[in-house]
């Protein structure tokens, strides 16, 4: 008896999963890594109770939230591809209409700093990536001195190959910041994504989320708002970059995208 073959990837029906708005919207409400409940997760995303619950099965179903029982409650938390989807597609899709203030403020905030699932990212991130390599506590062995986007970079992912290491002055500046190297995790400790609204590399992989963590517990970064995953450097943060890595003022503006590079 012949067994099922395998064709081609099912794209459409992955791709039908974003292409619900209020799907969307339960998908970044889960994108700074937190686990919610299904009635905070209908809060945030406009959606009645009966309307987010239908919206979890199908991204459970998919394998892009995963659930989890204490007490009486679930937990859903973003899992899979779905955090680098959510990067890529909004890499790629236009910006919507800002219709008040609120909105065009929320947007500014999240291009500046936001959580990008347990790391930090937006123009912050990338500036904190820059200097870091700056100030020697990270290296690149390509040959580009800079957080710019390579060939082959994939839009808005986590690169699976990186050009960097750890630097000479890795156990100084970390140990400035409060930032122990030696951590236990799984995951490698060195990686990088490609930012989607700044087109520069962010520090990711254990290392990255150990730099946000203590950046949060010290509260150099603040969330601005409880559903929102953008955050604010806070006076205390802003003097700590500053004396640790010079970064120093208001965030440099955002660097204009190397396309030389998107040969990808």
């Amino acid at each position: 008896m012949l067994g099922l073959m395998e064709g081609d990837a099912d794209v459409a029906r992955t791709a039908a999963l974003f292409a619900d708005p209020a799907r969307v919207r339960v998908l970044m409400a889960l994108a700074d890594g937190r686990s919610l409940a299904a009635s905070v997760l209908a809060g945030e995303a406009g959606l009645s109770a009966q309307g987010v619950s239908a919206h979890l099965a199908k991204l459970l179903a998919a394998g892009l939230v995963t659930a989890e029982k204490s007490g009486r409650h679930r937990f859903y938390r973003i899992a899979g591809a779905a955090p680098e989807l959510l990067e890529a597609l909004a890499r790629h899709s236009p910006a919507r209409p800002v219709r008040s203030l609120r909105e065009g403020t929320r947007a500014e905030a999240l291009r500046t700093a936001r959580l990008c699932y347990d790391h930090l990212a937006g123009r912050l991130g990338v500036t904190v990536t820059a200097a870091l390599l700056d100030r020697g506590a990270l290296a690149t062995v390509d040959g580009d001195p800079t957080t710019r986007r390579r060939a082959g970079d994939r839009i808005s992912a986590q690169l699976q190959e990186h050009p960097y290491t750890l630097g000479p002055a890795a156990p100084e500046v970390f140990g400035a910041l409060g930032v122990d190297l030696a951590i236990a995790s799984r995951r490698p400790l060195l990686r990088f994504c490609l930012d989607w609204t700044e087109q520069r590399h962010h520090l990711a992989g254990a290392l990255g989320a150990a730099v946000t963590q203590r950046f949060l517990a010290a509260g150099w970064l603040r969330s601005r708002a409880k559903a929102h995953r953008a955050v604010r450097l806070t006076d205390e943060g802003a003097a700590v970059l500053g004396d640790v890595l010079g970064i120093s003022g208001a965030l440099p503006p955002a660097p204009c995208p190397d396309r030389s590079a998107h040969t990808a």
